[in-house]
């Protein structure tokens, strides 16, 4: 007998849920992907070298407009 537990009742009920026997194996969800920031940052990447440097803009005098 399979049963889906969320995260918040699996650890406020987890000793009434295993009952001192190894009954559950936690597995990562379907579809989840480890690698989701790495492939954001090469998109970023390939986003950038494919469009023209904006002329013009002093890219330091924003960031520390920011900052004020």
């Amino acid at each position: 007998m399979n049963i889906e537990v969320g995260s918040y009742e699996a650890k406020t009920k987890l000793p009434e849920l295993l009952r001192g026997k190894a009954v559950a194996d936690l597995v990562p969800a379907q579809g989840h992907k480890r690698s989701g920031a790495a492939t954001a940052a090469e998109n970023m990447r390939a986003f950038m070298r494919s469009r023209q440097p904006v002329a013009g803009v002093d890219l330091k005098a924003l960031i520390d407009e920011g900052r004020a």
